[in-house]
Formats: structure tokens, C-alpha cells, sequence
């Protein structure tokens, strides 16, 4: 699959939730709602998890209260990295960065738990080098 970004920066193409994804493999929800519970803090209902990405139309992603999806798309950008705002209170709610989340934990973080419930929301950098020109 190719990389698909949200307009924050997050890579739907590598989220378990994501819609292609939870069609391929729909034993992963359980597994993704407790790894969001882990590294996250929250949990959402396997049954609930579902996500066709920002660029569906309708409400098609699990974050009915994302500040960034409606501010990207009223200013008709493709992203937060290339607003005039960048990075706003709306996307700073949003960032995530691994050493952030590994700050948490007494223990490293698994590589495979890095993979499967960090990376795809990493964001920062990405946006970071999308703005630079390197993305």
C-alpha cells in the first residue's frame, strides 16, 4: 500500500485501524484498542474501531473531535505543514513524538509495539520534513 497521510501527519496506511487494514486482518481491533490503552491512555471498544481517514467524506474516523480535520479542510490545505499557522494550538494537541511516549515508561518501548501503535502517529517529524521539503 502506498503511504496515505492524514492532514496531521500521521500515516493512515500503517494504523491498524484504518480502513484497508481492519479488512485484511479484523482480529487486530482488540489487539489495537489495548495497545491505545498502553502508550495512549485511552481505549476504544474493538466493535468501535474504524477508520476511513480524513480525505472521506461524512465523519469517517474514530476522532469525532479532531481540531485539525475541520482546519485543514476549511482552509484548503493539504496538511498542517503547509498552513501559515504551522504548528497551531489545534495541531499541538495533535503531535506525536516517540520520545515523548517513551518518556512514560520506565522500560524501552518494543520495536514491535513502536511499529504497530507508535509509528503510524509519529507525526511531528513527519510534518517537520514535509515543510522542510524532505517529505
Amino acid at each position: 500500500m502506498e503511504p496515505v497521510l492524514s492532514l496531521c501527519g500521521m500515516r493512515c496506511d500503517l494504523c491498524l485501524a484504518y480502513h484497508p487494514n481492519l479488512v485484511a486482518h479484523p482480529e487486530n481491533a482488540q489487539f489495537l484498542s489495548d495497545g491505545w490503552e498502553k502508550y495512549f491512555g485511552f481505549q476504544i471498544p474493538p466493535e468501535q474501531i474504524h477508520c476511513d481517514g480524513c480525505f472521506a467524506t461524512g465523519n469517517p474516523t474514530l476522532d469525532d473531535e479532531c481540531p485539525v480535520r475541520p482546519c485543514v479542510t476549511e482552509r484548503g490545505l493539504a496538511d498542517c505543514a503547509a498552513c501559515e499557522d504551522y504548528v497551531c494550538k489545534k495541531l499541538e494537541q495533535r503531535l506525536t513524538r516517540f520520545e515523548d511516549i517513551q518518556a512514560k515508561f520506565d522500560a524501552p518501548i518494543p520495536e514491535e509495539d513502536r511499529r504497530l501503535f507508535i509509528l503510524p502517529y509519529e507525526n511531528a517529524d513527519r510534518l517537520k520534513a514535509i515543510r522542510d521539503g524532505q517529505g
